[in-house]
């Protein structure tokens, strides 16, 4: 088939969508979440064992909870979607005179007049009726479709290797400089993810690098300090 697209050297990131929010979320939880309890841990009792031991059950306990939590959410987004289909599919088996009448309307709030969305609507109906109202009815396409597997492997692999920069930096922190290192390398790979996200997403690399470092920063400060505060590490 011929590519029929008006610009085929900038291809459409869209695509991309689905594992890239769970690979983006999952490293920035990776990112904050350990940085936060190392700097809280460090605070309290900046023992090297005692960072690494917290570091390493962050990095395991935080990888593994946001995959099976990805799974879970998306898995529900997907039986939500199911679901609708198979009741899309029964309503054209059972009604469809008036799911036509719905194609047609649809099409017609699209900016289409009155005989060409019904001439549009019957033509799609003999194609692919239930495509036809998934598609334009539910709003939902095959780029969209919630990926459970994928979603729980991108956010679990890039929740891991995130939350192994603040654990090595601490680890190969001079005594008594673990703290300021940390933060150091936090705030700098923040940058580094908003930047690549970013860009595999084809968005502005300065706006979501600043957006990631900002409220990346903000929660880290805050969950940090309570371990501050209160002489224990919060998570």
């Amino acid at each position: 088939m011929p590519d029929l697209s008006a610009h085929p050297g900038e291809p459409h990131y869209i695509t991309r969508s689905g594992w890239l929010r769970a690979a983006v979320l999952g490293a920035n939880d990776g990112i904050v979440s350990v940085s936060s309890l190392i700097v809280g841990v460090a605070a309290a009792d900046p023992n090297p064992g005692s960072v690494f031991i917290a570091g390493i059950a962050g990095l395991s306990a935080g990888a593994m909870s946001m995959a099976a939590g990805e799974y879970v959410s998306v898995s529900s987004q997907s039986d939500t979607e199911r679901a609708d289909i198979a009741r899309e599919a029964k309503a054209l088996r059972e009604f469809p005179e008036a799911e036509l009448a719905e194609l047609t309307a649809i099409y017609q709030e699209k900016g289409l007049s009155e005989k060409t969305a019904l001439l549009v609507a019957n033509e799609l109906t003999d194609h692919d009726a239930l495509g036809a109202h998934v598609r334009d009815e539910l709003g939902l396409s095959e780029i969209h479709a919630a990926n459970p597997l994928q979603a729980a492997f991108a956010s679990g692999v890039t929740f891991s290797v995130a939350a192994a920069i603040p654990l090595i930096a601490a680890l190969a922190a001079p005594a008594g400089s673990i703290i300021p290192v940390v933060l150091v390398v936090t705030v700098i790979t923040l940058a580094a993810l908003g930047s690549l996200g970013a860009k595999a997403g084809g968005a502005p690399v300065l706006r979501a690098t600043a957006r990631v470092v900002v409220w990346g920063v903000f929660a880290m400060a805050i969950t940090a300090g309570a371990g501050w505060l209160f002489g224990v590490s919060v998570l």
